[in-house]
């Protein structure tokens, strides 16, 4: 095989996807998933270590950037409709999963655990990426579906942490530096956006300060046995004052457009090829099972929480807020690395999670996207 062969496919990839996107009108994201699952499983794209790596970096910058999407003075007024739809969301699901897999399939304790807590939460790249496809920012729905998530993957983070982290000196080092990272940001990156000597457009250098303090977390996160999504999230909500004041008023923008030409594809492509089809058609009685309780804890846990808090778009909410991806991917790969699942159990969650993300996202924008009056009347 040539060597540069993969790389083509991947850039053949990501063209085709937009296309794709653009002429029938599905999120880009699902569409470069499915790209991805039918690429990897003919053998035209084999992950290189460069496409992990960008992979891994293209889920912090969308986890970043779904950061900048929170209003803190939205999210304060309807803090505990995004509490109670983020622990729901987590809560149902991690138990019926945890007791299907120990009980139903007798997997292993750690196994089940793992995969119970893998398919807890809720997709930050896919949600951003319908909050940006439904023109949801700035509305209190955009702020609701965000703040929603975040409360779900502190849960899911946490529960991650608590069951399979083993502290030691350089967890410790990743806390503290994550800490006086995020501070620093939140006192000194307003003096940098708005200095009249560094912020220059042609060199980019808010661009560079923000991509450095996201891989400076992923280091910190890798050092200390962690993962960087949470302390990346609050980057992102930290640093949304000083893009919504900036005199560079385009700079998020031009964010995006780096980020969504090349990185975030590369996030949701290698996502998609690492399903094996042929595991899955192997296992799909275990498959169906795992997806269609995760899929009901889900609905259980949101749309009781919904119906008593919102006063329109019940299913829609509990539809995206179905989702997930980002979270359940990395913590996938940590149950693997760390051999607490198997491959086979790999696969089959790895299926799962990237079905449960172009499913519920389908439908929902398809039968039960809000409409303007419903908009306009929430907001009110």
């Amino acid at each position: 095989m040539i060597s540069d062969f993969y790389p083509v496919v991947l850039a053949v990839l990501i063209v085709l996807a937009s296309m794709i996107s653009i002429k029938w009108g599905i999120s880009i994201s699902i569409v470069e998933i499915v790209l991805g699952i039918v690429a990897g499983n003919l053998g035209l794209l084999e992950p290189e270590s460069w496409m992990v790596y960008i992979a891994s970096l293209g889920g912090m910058v969308l986890t970043f950037l779904a950061g900048t999407e929170i209003d803190v003075s939205v999210m304060r007024k309807n803090l505990s409709e995004c509490i109670g739809i983020g622990v729901g969301s987590f809560l149902i699901s991690f138990v019926l999963v945890f007791m299907a897999c120990d009980y139903l399939l007798n997997w292993p304790l750690q196994s089940a655990l793992l995969v119970a807590t893998a398919l807890s939460e809720t997709s930050i790249a896919i949600v951003y990426s319908i909050i940006l496809d439904m023109e949801f920012s700035g509305r209190k729905i955009g702020t609701i579906l965000m703040g929603s998530t975040f409360i779900t993957n502190i849960c899911t983070a946490a529960a991650l942490s608590v069951l399979f982290m083993r502290p030691g000196y350089e967890t410790l080092i990743f806390i503290i530096a994550s800490i006086l990272i995020l501070v620093f940001s939140y006192k000194y990156s307003n003096t940098l956006f708005e200095s009249k000597t560094f912020s220059m457009t042609s060199n980019e250098l808010e661009l560079k300060y923000v991509f450095l303090l996201i891989i400076l977390l992923i280091f910190f996160a890798t050092l200390g046995g962690g993962q960087a999504l949470l302390p990346v999230f609050i980057l992102g909500t930290i640093l949304s004052k000083p893009f919504s004041h900036t005199n560079k008023n385009d700079m998020l923008q031009r964010l995006q457009t780096v980020a969504f030409s090349i990185i975030t594809p590369i996030f949701f492509i290698v996502g998609g090829a690492k399903v094996s089809i042929p595991i899955i058609i192997g296992s799909i009685g275990i498959f169906l099972l795992i997806f269609v309780i995760r899929q009901a804890g889900k609905f259980i846990g949101v749309y009781t929480i919904v119906r008593a808090t919102l006063s329109r778009y019940h299913m829609y909410v509990t539809l995206i807020m179905s989702t997930g991806l980002t979270f359940g991917l990395v913590a996938a790969a940590y149950g693997l690395n760390n051999n607490l699942i198997s491959s086979n159990i790999y696969s089959i969650l790895t299926g799962v999670l990237v079905l449960s993300a172009i499913i519920p996202s389908i439908i929902g924008n398809k039968y039960f996207t809000p409409t303007e009056e419903d908009l306009k009347r929430s907001s009110s």
